[in-house]
C-alpha cells in the first residue's frame, strides 16, 4: 500500500503547502521516520518538494507546481470527501486509500465546496453495528480481502460448531452486514456465504481463478439474504394485540414483518385489540420474541407457539414469586 501512502502523501502537501514531518506522519498513520523515507522517495521521483530545517520549518512543495484531480464533478467529489467509512475501509487494508482520495479532493475543490463537504461529514455519520453488540474479531480479514483483490483461490480452516472444515475457495467479495463481515466463495459450482470471524487460518494459494463475468455481488447478497430471510419464516402465528403491543410489535420482530402485518389486519375489537398474523420460526423462538410484548399480546395459534409462550411466562411467574 506505499503508493497509496506516496500519493496520499502529495495531495496533503498540495492542499496544505507546508507541514511539519510530525503533522504529515500523524495524518497518514505511520512513523516519522517512515514518512521521512517517503518523502525522500517523492523527491526522487521528481516532485519539487523541499525540506526547512528548524523550529518553524517543514516540508513544502515548489510554489505553483500542482497535480490535478480530473474527472470529478463537484458533487462526487464532495460525496468522496465526506464518506463516512474509513473504519471498514481500514479493516480491508484501505486505510490509506481513503487518506489519498481525501487529500486529493481536499487539494482540488475549491474553498466554498470544501466548506460544503466538511459540515456534510459533521452531520451524517454512519454505524453499521446494532447497539449491544460485541465486534467480530475477524482476524483474517486483510489476508482475505487481498485475496479477493487478487483473484487467489485460498485455503481456509473454518469452524462450524465444534467441528474445524478445511475448504479451497474462490473469494467472489465481502459484505459488511450489522458490523460482521461476510465472505461470498465459490466452492466447486456452488456460492456460499463464511463468517470472516469464525476463519481459524487462511492461506492463499499461488493459483489464481476466473471471475464469473456475469457475477454482481449485491445482486447475489440481496437475493441470498431474502431466501434465507424466508426460510426463518416457517409458520404463521395468529396473535392479538392491545394498543401498546401494536406499537411495540416492531422493536420484538422484524420491523418490516411487524409493518406489513399490521397494515394487513383488520379494525380492533371493543376492547381495542386487534388481531395479527405474523410469519415467525418455530416454537420456542417465535415464542421468545413474543415475550417481548409482555402482557399486551395473547398467543392464539398454532397451539405449539402459544403452549411454548405459557410455559416461558408461566416460569418468568414463578421466578418472582
Amino acid at each position: 500500500m506505499r503508493a497509496e501512502r506516496l500519493v496520499a502523501l502529495l495531495f496533503t502537501l498540495q492542499s496544505r503547502r507546508s507541514a511539519t514531518v510530525a503533522e504529515l506522519a500523524e495524518a497518514l498513520g505511520v512513523s516519522e521516520r517512515t514518512m521521512h523515507r517517503d518523502i525522500a522517495t517523492l523527491q526522487a521521483s521528481g516532485v519539487p518538494l523541499w525540506t526547512e530545517p528548524g523550529r518553524y520549518g517543514g516540508v513544502r512543495l515548489v510554489e505553483g507546481w500542482r497535480t490535478r484531480l480530473d474527472g470529478l464533478t463537484s458533487r462526487e467529489a464532495v460525496a468522496i470527501f465526506a464518506m463516512g467509512v474509513p473504519r471498514a475501509l481500514a479493516e480491508l487494508g484501505l486505510g490509506t486509500a481513503v487518506s489519498a482520495a481525501h487529500a486529493k479532493v481536499s487539494a482540488t475543490l475549491p474553498a466554498p465546496l470544501r466548506e460544503q463537504a466538511q459540515h456534510l461529514a459533521q452531520r451524517f455519520h454512519l454505524d453499521a453495528p446494532g447497539w449491544f453488540r460485541e465486534e467480530d474479531d475477524a482476524e483474517h480479514l486483510a489476508t482475505i480481502a487481498q485475496a479477493v483483490w487478487e483473484q487467489r483461490r485460498t485455503r481456509v480452516s473454518y469452524r462450524r460448531g465444534d467441528e474445524v472444515i478445511e475448504r479451497v475457495l474462490d473469494p467472489l467479495g465481502l459484505v459488511l452486514k450489522a458490523g460482521v463481515w461476510y465472505l461470498v466463495a465459490r466452492v466447486g459450482d456452488a456460492v456460499r456465504t463464511y463468517r470472516v470471524s469464525r476463519v481459524a487460518e487462511s492461506e492463499p494459494l499461488d493459483e489464481k481463478f476466473e471471475r464469473p463475468a456475469d457475477f454482481d455481488l449485491a445482486g447475489w447478497w440481496q437475493r441470498s439474504s431474502a431466501e434465507f430471510e424466508r426460510s426463518l419464516r416457517r409458520q404463521r402465528v395468529r396473535v392479538r394485540l392491545s394498543r401498546g403491543g401494536r406499537r411495540a410489535l416492531p422493536r420484538c420482530v422484524e420491523p418490516d414483518v411487524a409493518l406489513t402485518a399490521l397494515e394487513a389486519a383488520g379494525p380492533p375489537d371493543a376492547d381495542g385489540w386487534t388481531e395479527v398474523e405474523l410469519p415467525l420460526e418455530e416454537g420456542d423462538i417465535a415464542a421468545g420474541q413474543l415475550l417481548g410484548l409482555g402482557t399486551g399480546v395473547e398467543v392464539l395459534e398454532p397451539p405449539a407457539v402459544r403452549a411454548a409462550f405459557a410455559d416461558a411466562a408461566q416460569r418468568m411467574a414463578d421466578r418472582h414469586r
